[in-house]
């Protein structure tokens, strides 16, 4: 039935569609369920995996074993505060890099750049993001330490956490700047034009009105930061000579092992991991406890993200 001006009410058959196209639609819709439930059950399956062979590791290792001289998983030496020194360490070097440098280019592009600087400039800073791990660890290897730290330290080892945590902030400081920058421009544009009709100057605007403004964006791009830096795993494999065994020591200016570099090192094949029983366990143990320690990052970075975000 047609609407016709001796007719103007539709009938429920009017309205429906054809079965052919209700077909094709339900065709469509079970398609992307099924995309999405692979990622889901590809994601769970992961976890158990990794979480059955960390509880086989817990439930057989000798809790000594845990707190020895370093981390030598084929000796059945699995001391986790040598790599969990070492990776803070790295981190937090990276972090003092990182920080600065992507803060102040944030800056820079959100607040003084010409419109068409920054159009060239963002994308050509995003495209540094690019640029693999590998290389920034060669570098590290073959600039950084021979070049730069030797003039600071008599002795220091080729292969240190220095370096290490300063290239993996080179490698971090495209993502900070970038999530800083989209932080900082979305402050409204009223806050600035107010702080500037009341006198004052662009630095303090930016210093004082615009940097609280986007705290939590700021805060955002940090976590995000500190997360990338705990879990690359190139760049410290290569400059800090983490491989599978490390020694505990404080010192930056000598080599050590991080969670992830253990994890490279050991995992190159199952006949490299010879020795222990426990050894191969012990790789799924690091992921474990490397996912934990992200997530409890993520979490708190969304709780602080929460209290600090302002809404306009």
């Amino acid at each position: 039935m047609s609407l016709t001006p001796d007719n103007p009410q539709l009938s429920v058959a009017d309205l429906r569609t054809s079965r052919m196209r209700r077909v094709r639609s339900g065709t469509v819709r079970w398609l992307f369920m099924s995309a999405a439930a692979v990622t889901v059950l590809v994601s769970a399956l992961i976890i158990w995996t990794v979480a059955s062979e960390a509880w086989t590791f817990i439930s057989q290792v000798v809790w000594d074993s845990l707190t020895d001289i370093g981390w030598f998983p084929r000796r059945g030496l699995f001391d986790l505060s040598t790599l969990l020194v070492n990776s803070i360490q790295i981190s937090v070097i990276a972090m003092a890099v990182a920080l600065p440098s992507g803060f102040g280019a944030a800056i820079y592009l959100s607040e003084y750049a010409h419109p068409r600087v920054r159009r060239v400039m963002k994308p050509t800073l995003e495209l540094l993001a690019s640029v693999p791990s590998v290389v920034l660890g060669v570098f590290a290897i073959s600039f950084i330490t021979p070049s730069i730290l030797t003039n600071f330290f008599s002795e220091i080892n080729f292969f240190n956490k220095l370096a290490a945590g300063i290239a993996v902030g080179l490698l971090v400081i495209p993502l900070i700047a970038s999530i800083s920058e989209d932080a900082l421009r979305a402050v409204p544009v009223a806050l600035r034009e107010a702080s500037a009709g009341l006198g004052a100057r662009r630095v303090s605007t930016s210093i004082r009105v615009v940097l609280p403004a986007a705290m939590s964006g700021l805060m955002a791009a940090a976590i995000v930061g500190f997360s990338r830096a705990i879990g690359e795993t190139m760049v410290v494999t290569i400059a800090s000579g983490g491989g599978d065994t490390s020694l505990f020591n404080l010192a930056l200016t000598e080599s050590g092992g991080t969670f992830t570099s253990a994890m490279a090192a050991l995992g190159l094949g199952t006949d490299q991991v010879a020795g222990n029983d426990l050894a191969f366990q012990s790789l799924y143990f690091l992921g474990a406890l490397l996912f934990a320690i992200t997530l409890v990052l993520n979490m708190a970075g969304d709780l602080i993200v929460r209290r600090l975000q302002n809404k306009y």
